[in-house]
Order: structure tokens, then C-alpha cells, then sequence
């Protein structure tokens, strides 16, 4: 059994794994899913993942799984963590002392527009599902944005990372570019929008499940 560990994206809440939650604990795993502090001023990258360790407590076996701007948090919670895998799950991926703001020029992300976030981020999520997650969207404050990420390194803990073949935000060709230069590594596929936690949450469960038992978590 592995306790995963879900690490939402800018904006987000735990909410967005709630669906996923119980597809996990079905394959019998444990689950934390956490609000990061988003609107707290004072919060900086440090805090965030203090945020997640706290809500982890004395659990092991732990798979972290980031998605989105959550990947300038799992990594974090790695390296101060005894975890033994990383998923990074349409995540940003970081490069030593760089502020989040700054990736997106960094990268050469190509911003589809946000004319229609749904169409974006969720088409393919029941519109109920997605009518909720507008609801649920958090301001974020700066000082997480424009503080450098803290690491020198990349974090001594094995790393997948799983793309969305149907993400229009993080399109695949940007992702299997940026995971190749930063990280050396191939990603993996899964069908989807950004949101695949609510359009596909058993299947991701699955991908999931099969990650922490090749690891050995």
C-alpha cells in the first residue's frame, strides 16, 4: 500500500481529487490531498510544502503526485520527505531558482488564451464537474509566484512524468519538449484534458497504482 500524496495547481483545491480519492483507495492506498495556502501573503514555496508535510504527518511509502503549478511544490515535499516516487502529472517542472512567474517566458509556453477556461482547462469533464471547479477557483497570492524556486537540484527521488494527450493548455508537444530538456526523461501518455483527475479518474488511478507498484511503494 503507497499514500498518495495530490498536490493541486494554482487556483485549485483538494477538491479536485475527490474523485480520485476513492478510485485509490479501492486499488488500497492511502490518500492525503491538501488546500494549499494560496491566499496567504505571508506563504511562500517553503510553506506550501510545509503545508503538505503537515497534512502527511508520520505517513510513509509516499508517492508524490503534482499536477499543474503543483510541480514547483512536489519536488519540494520530495526533498524533504522520504518519498519514493514522483509523478509529475501535466506539471510545470522547475529549474533551480526559478520564480514560477518566470517559467512561462523560460519555456516558451504559448498561452492558448483563457476566452473560455472550461474549453481550456476541462472539455472533456462532465459540465456539472466543471461548473463546480469554476466555483471553487482561489486567487494566489505573489510572493509564491516571484520567489525562486529554492532547490539547486533536482531531488534524489524517481520521477514520471504523465502527460495529457488532450490537454490544450500544456499541449503534449510543449510537454514532451520541456520534460526532455529539463529532466532528461521521456514522459508518459494518458488520454485527457488538463483535469484528468475529473474526466478520468479510474483510469488515472490506474496509471497511478501501476507507477507505485513498479516503484515498490
Amino acid at each position: 500500500m503507497a499514500t498518495f500524496v495530490l498536490i493541486h495547481g494554482g487556483g485549485g483545491t483538494a477538491w479536485q481529487w475527490h474523485l480520485l480519492d476513492p478510485e485509490l483507495r479501492a486499488l488500497g492506498h492511502d490518500v492525503v490531498a491538501v488546500d494549499l495556502p494560496l491566499e496567504d501573503e505571508t506563504a511562500g514555496l517553503d510553506d506550501y510544502a510545509t503545508a503538505v508535510l503537515d497534512a502527511v504527518g508520520g505517513r510513509t511509502d509516499l508517492v508524490v503526485v503534482a499536477h499543474s503549478w503543483g510541480g514547483f511544490v512536489g519536488p519540494l515535499v520530495c526533498e524533504r520527505a522520504r518519498a519514493g516516487l514522483l509523478v509529475m502529472l501535466t506539471a510545470m517542472i522547475p529549474a533551480p531558482g526559478e520564480p514560477p512567474a518566470d517559467w512561462w517566458a523560460n519555456t516558451g509556453f504559448d498561452s492558448p488564451g483563457f476566452d473560455d477556461p472550461i474549453a481550456t482547462f476541462m472539455h472533456d469533464v462532465p459540465p456539472d464537474l466543471a461548473a463546480q471547479e469554476m466555483r471553487r477557483g482561489r486567487d494566489h497570492a505573489e510572493r509564491a509566484l516571484v520567489e525562486p524556486w529554492p532547490l539547486r537540484a533536482w531531488p534524489e527521488v524517481p520521477t514520471e512524468v504523465l502527460l495529457c494527450r488532450d490537454d490544450r493548455f500544456f499541449r503534449p508537444d510543449f510537454m514532451r519538449r520541456i520534460t526532455r530538456e529539463r529532466l532528461g526523461l521521456t514522459p508518459d501518455e494518458i488520454d485527457g484534458s488538463h483535469c484528468v483527475m475529473l474526466s478520468r479518474p479510474k483510469e488515472l488511478a490506474g496509471r497511478l497504482d501501476d507507477y507505485a507498484r513498479r516503484a515498490g511503494a
